[in-house]
């Protein structure tokens, strides 16, 4: 079990500087912005909406200058897959880009993408909800987004949902396999029911052990949000008893709310619904072995758009709290 940082786009001399600083095991990618267009005149390289190679070898190895593994990528960008997810005219051309893109990462030697499946994403209700020393932090009320407007122009409920998620697994997780990669899935934030007309089927625990049970395989694994599945309410130990000791948590994004849907708000680590020495003693207890990275995290005074300061204050918890269970265990 160690410690990366994520939740960034953009390789850079400074973050990467300041990962190497906080002694994390490795990056992870959030949408990545590739290193440039120099590859282009190979028509081999060339390729729309997808990944290359030699580009994703680039960004590993400006982790690697600096003592760092590029231990993930989470998603790619949403035009390229919203097709899928909403199961519209065009969705086989985006399957067969995303089966490039995992061989391509497979290629590259980088081991995990990260996905999720919900086409309006993430949601919240106010970014500057005031936490612990007025700390800025985001939440949610259901209560202020019931009436909102179709996001997509029609409903799709969840048996549509459910029949757009098979028909992606069954065509990339084969590739994935091959490619030694594997594809770790996200719950949908904030879970609840339907948003602006689409169904959220990564809304609990049900949803979960179907996707895992129907896509059975040691390439697909949970990018294990905490802070998802305290909104949901559940047991954060039984929920890692439950799929670590199965081996389906590819990494963990360690976040802390107040609260539970309908109506929750993010908080510092520690400061919210789990116990954290009850978390950390389950990670031990199934022996995972893969890496845990900060997640949203509060704006503190004089913090950077990114949260540098709010950053640096989840990372230390973090390897504290791992340090701590591994030696006193």
């Amino acid at each position: 079990m160690r410690v990366a940082i994520g939740q960034f786009s953009q390789i850079s001399d400074e973050r990467l500087t300041f990962a190497a600083q906080l002694g994390v095991s490795g990056i992870v990618l959030n949408t990545p912005v590739m290193p440039g267009k120099r590859w282009e005149h190979f028509d081999i390289l060339r390729g729309k909406d997808q990944w290359q190679y030699l580009d994703l070898v680039e960004l590993r190895s400006s982790c690697e200058n600096y003592g760092l593994k590029l231990e993930a990528i989470e998603n790619v960008p949403v035009p390229w897959l919203d097709k899928v997810m909403r199961g519209a005219e065009g969705r086989d051309q985006q399957i067969e880009n995303y089966q490039e893109t995992i061989r391509n990462l497979g290629r590259a030697g980088i081991p995990i993408l990260g996905y999720f499946f919900s086409p309006n994403l993430v949601w919240r209700t106010s970014f500057t909800t005031f936490s612990r020393g007025r700390a800025r932090v985001s939440s949610f009320d259901l209560s202020l987004v019931e009436q909102a407007p179709l996001t997509h122009g029609r409903i799709i409920d969840e048996t549509e949902m459910w029949a757009n998620f098979d028909y992606f697994l069954d065509a990339v997780l084969p590739v994935a396999e091959e490619s030694g990669v594997v594809l770790a899935l996200h719950p949908d934030d904030p879970p609840v029911e339907s948003l602006g007309g689409i169904a959220r089927i990564f809304r609990n625990f049900d949803g979960f052990t179907r996707a895992m049970e129907r896509h059975a395989s040691p390439f697909h694994k949970l990018d294990l949000c905490l802070g998802c599945w305290s909104e949901m309410g559940e047991s954060i130990p039984d929920v890692i008893r439950h799929f670590g000791s199965r081996k389906q948590i590819a990494y963990v994004h360690m976040r802390d709310v107040k609260g539970s849907v309908p109506c929750f708000e993010e908080c510092f680590i520690g400061d919210g619904n789990m116990d954290m020495i009850d978390v950390f003693r389950a990670l031990h207890e199934v022996k995972f072995d893969g890496f845990l990275i900060d997640d949203h995290v509060p704006h503190m005074v004089d913090d950077t758009e990114w949260g540098h300061r709010g950053r640096a204050h989840a990372v230390g918890y973090l390897q504290a709290m791992t340090e701590a269970v591994t030696r006193l265990a």
